[in-house]
Formats: C-alpha cells, structure tokens, sequence
C-alpha cells in the first residue's frame, strides 16, 4: 500500500521480502493444510500435499504417512511468501523438534506415551471440546481408558473414519464402519491424528487430570461441557439426557 511504481519495481529487483505472517488452526488433515497454506505463501497445495505424503521422507524423520501431521504445531509463523511446499515441510519439522523440549518429552514419558500417540490423544481430545477448562478432564479419561487397555470409543474418530466433517449426532450405525480410526472396533489408538491438535490440548494430555472417570458425555443444556462418571450406568443417564435433548432439537445425523 502507498507505495510508488518506481518503488515497487526497486523492491522487485533488490529481491528484498518482507516476511509474511502465515497462521492456520482447525486443521483436520494434510489437504486442508495445504489449502490453507497456498493461499498465503507460494507453494501450491498439491505438491505440499505431495511432500507429506512421501513415505521416505516421512520415515527419513521418524513419522509415517499417517502420523505425518502431527508435525504440525498450530501457531502463527513468519515465512517468505516464495517458499516452496520443501521449505515449507522443513520448518514445520524445526518447530515441532522445538515444541518437544526436554520437559515435554519427561512429561509423556511419566504417562507412558510416545510423542506420537500424545498427539494422537490429543487430536481426540481437540474433537471432543472447545472448551480449554475441561481438555486435561477429557484427557484423563482417555489415559484411562487407553492404560486398561479398554476401546476409546471416542466418537470424533468415528467421524474421521467416515469423512464426513458435518455430522453432529453419532449413530450406532457408524460403530459398525471398517477403518482403523474405529475406536469402537478396535483396540489401542488410530494410527494417526484426526487433526492437528492445538498446543492447549498436547498440553492437556501431558497434564491429563488424574481421576477415576471412564465416562464422559456432552451436557444436555448445549454449553460445551461435559458430564463425566466412573460407572457405566451412571454414563447411561447422562447420556440418555442428552439425546433426548438432540431428539427434541431435531438433530438426528
């Protein structure tokens, strides 16, 4: 802006960049990745898309193509609006290599993780709320669940395996779905993230609370919080309240 043709074209030519501040949240995978970040530096998605999934490069770094996204910490970065979809991948690796610091690192290893499947519990726990208050609460849960070797049975994979982003009301008939990402059907965690976790939810199951809960369930008044329990039938009346509630709201899928 305010700027002269006569400096525009001294700006072109010197090759002078002023760096760009490129910020992306929300992600649920590496193509909505690339989609956001072409639209804010010159890399084209497809061959962003195209280095995530490279299946050497990924091994070459200690991931796989399904845990490769996990190297993406959310936050605000500054880049040259030429770098390219390589560059890109590199400093993302550097800032990941940052984000797991020594302490980070002792914090999973007390809990039993890897930083892998830190950022898969985590990926969940994103899933499960907005609500950063009550993330280390659902986290524990999921700890809990994951050390007695029961099913997560968390819906938000059950989305992830169906592809479908839109879906407010999990059905039965979802659990029944073939994919690895079925938590309802398999033991252990999914092979990857479900999205890119925010740093309050990898925050959050390294901090998971330490509780007796094994339930949990969204509140019937629709505020974004949850309703925990130890017991099974105790889940089941909280559970029952609330879709009774999406019932009479008319949310039926």
């Amino acid at each position: 802006n305010k700027m002269s043709n006569r400096a525009i074209v001294s700006l072109l030519r010197s090759g002078k960049q002023k760096p760009v501040r490129v910020t992306f949240n929300n992600i649920r995978t590496i193509e909505q990745l690339a989609g956001r970040i072409s639209q804010q530096i010159e890399a084209d998605s497809t061959t962003i898309v195209s280095v995530f999934r490279d299946t050497a490069l990924q091994s070459q770094n200690g991931f796989s193509e399904e845990s490769c996204i996990s190297i993406i910490i959310p936050n605000t970065y500054e880049f040259y609006w030429n770098t390219q979809a390589q560059g890109f991948y590199q400093r993302m690796l550097r800032e990941y290599n940052i984000f797991w610091n020594t302490l980070r690192k002792q914090k999973a290893t007390a809990i039993g993780l890897t930083q892998e499947q830190v950022s898969i519990i985590a990926s969940i726990v994103e899933q499960e709320t907005q609500q950063d208050s009550e993330k280390r609460m659902i986290a524990g849960v999921y700890v809990n669940r994951y050390k007695k070797n029961w099913k997560l049975e968390a819906d938000p994979t059950l989305v992830f395996a169906l592809g479908d982003f839109s879906i407010r009301r999990v059905l039965n008939e979802y659990k029944l779905i073939d994919s690895p990402y079925n938590t309802y059907k398999y033991y252990g965690l999914p092979p990857g993230p479900i999205c890119i976790p925010g740093i309050a939810s990898v925050e959050a199951v390294l901090n998971a609370a330490n509780h007796q809960y094994m339930y949990f369930c969204a509140k019937d008044d629709f505020s974004g919080f949850h309703a925990f329990a130890q017991s099974y039938n105790e889940h089941l009346i909280n559970a029952r309240k609330f879709q009774k509630t999406l019932t009479q709201r008319g949310i039926l899928q």
